[in-house]
């Protein structure tokens, strides 16, 4: 079961890099996620939270301006694997599968951006335009996200 929440917290990542990692620290800081003895467990502290939710606010804001680069671009691509494979871990941290996590959070990442740009393509081209088709996978990252993270409780 770890596995495929950590698969599916990469998927998160792919869609909204830091909304990952916003709702994991939300997830360890309410006590959801068992980070406590873990490598992981400075994710369960306010700062942890503060610092994530700011990112990930930021992050929704700016998706939404026209200059914003393409998920797919090698930075914002390595980004997404990165922060998948950093929350994977941490919740396979929690059951001593920190490398399992970390895989499955790559792979979720990679899956979460193609698949993500590919559904917002679709979105876009149903709706004519592209800021309903944003909002929506907005919406999508992070209820999913704290969906993954409440599973773990």
């Amino acid at each position: 079961m770890l596995y495929i929440l950590a698969l599916l917290i990469g998927v998160i990542a792919g869609l909204r890099t830091m909304t990952a990692p916003a709702a994991i620290a939300w997830g360890a800081y309410l006590g959801w996620l068992p980070v406590a003895g873990t490598w992981a467990s400075f994710m369960s502290h306010w700062a942890a939270v503060g610092i994530f939710t700011i990112l990930a606010i930021a992050e929704l804001v700016a998706d939404q301006l026209p200059s914003t680069p393409s998920r797919k671009t090698p930075p914002q691509f390595g980004a997404r694997i990165i922060l998948g494979a950093f929350t994977g871990a941490v919740i396979g941290a929690t059951g001593g599968a920190t490398i399992g996590g970390l895989v499955a959070g790559v792979i979720g990442a990679v899956i979460g951006t193609l698949g993500g740009a590919a559904a917002r393509s679709q979105l876009a081209a149903a709706f004519g335009k592209d800021q309903p088709a944003a909002f929506i996978e907005d919406a999508v990252a992070i209820i999913c996200g704290l969906l993954i993270v409440a599973a773990l409780r």
